[in-house]
């Protein structure tokens, strides 16, 4: 549909998206009564693995909206490796709301289905709650230092309470997705940061020492992910719009180390400080990867 002007082509696909959102959410739903009116080991298991089609259908239509619409051409290496039986633990650089896009389309049933850890608070958000608890998105409750400064005896709660909640994953195969550097990169805020990562922000350790902390016996290893647009750092219309032309995305399986696994970070100085230099050398390698990417796929808009 190249010959369609950008603008229709973008209306077209938010179209698409959201007729894929809303029949496949019914579905979700209907599914999801049954779980919660059925919770029998072989009925969760049942829906369980209904849910997760249904998840893995919502990104594989996707997938064909943006290749009837975009026809991008994609350069990847590394997924050789990668086992749809066996969990994993995904992490990337975070430059544009494309990204999560991308990393479903290229990982999607080739491991499971990618889910976030959410704060607990977020399974009230009408509609999009239950999508996210009918998924077997992990919720966690966390507690700030000032309420634990009050309430010490709540130290180590919130861990326990996601450790609950990933029990059912013991079992199962999972996709658990973080992005390191919580946030987008931006000039502004690579600047404020004094990063000293020339194309990256600094990252959080402590979300993905969360992770594994509480589910690292289960996972395989770390699905470290480099990212870079040749045509610049697209925006969400330019998704939808069919823009974004190239996409370059380098995966890598890093093996976790053994003495990280049972770990508490938020308790153990000499374990957080390790911790945080072994992302921070795992960043710099992202950091020389791209630099080798850019001038492979320069930027040219």
């Amino acid at each position: 549909m190249d010959f369609l002007p950008a603008p229709l082509r973008g209306v077209i696909a938010s179209l698409l998206l959201a007729l894929n959102t809303i029949l496949l959410c019914s579905l979700l739903f209907v599914v999801a009564l049954f779980k919660f009116c059925l919770p029998f080991a072989a009925a969760q298991r049942v829906t369980d693995w209904l849910m997760s089609h249904i998840h893995e259908a919502w990104i594989a239509n996707n997938s064909r909206w943006m290749n009837l619409l975009g026809h991008t051409r994609w350069h990847l290496s590394g997924l050789e490796g990668l086992d749809y039986q066996h969990s994993y633990l995904v992490t990337s650089n975070h430059q544009s709301w494309v990204d999560i896009m991308v990393l479903q389309h290229v990982l999607n049933r080739r491991i499971r289905p990618l889910k976030f850890f959410l704060k607990q608070e977020l399974i009230w958000v009408p509609v999009i709650g239950l999508a996210w608890w009918a998924l077997g998105f992990p919720f966690m409750k966390r507690y700030s230092k000032a309420y634990l400064a009050k309430h010490p005896e709540k130290k180590g709660k919130d861990l326990e309470t996601t450790r609950r909640t990933c029990a059912r994953f013991r079992n199962n195969p999972v996709g658990i997705f973080n992005f390191a550097e919580g946030t987008r990169f931006t000039e502004g805020k690579h600047a404020a940061q004094n990063s000293p990562f020339r194309h990256l922000l600094k990252p959080k350790a402590g979300g993905i020492a969360f992770v594994l902390d509480a589910m690292g016996e289960q996972l395989q290893s770390i699905v470290n992910v480099t990212l870079h647009y040749p045509g610049g750092r697209p925006g969400y219309w330019d998704l939808l719009c069919g823009n974004v032309k190239e996409v370059v995305a380098r995966f890598e399986e890093i093996n976790i180390p053994a003495h990280f696994i049972g770990k508490n970070y938020d308790q153990d100085g000499e374990y957080r400080l390790e911790f945080q230099q072994w992302i921070n050398r795992l960043w710099e390698d992202k950091d020389a990867l791209l630099d080798r990417l850019h001038s492979e796929y320069p930027q040219v808009r």
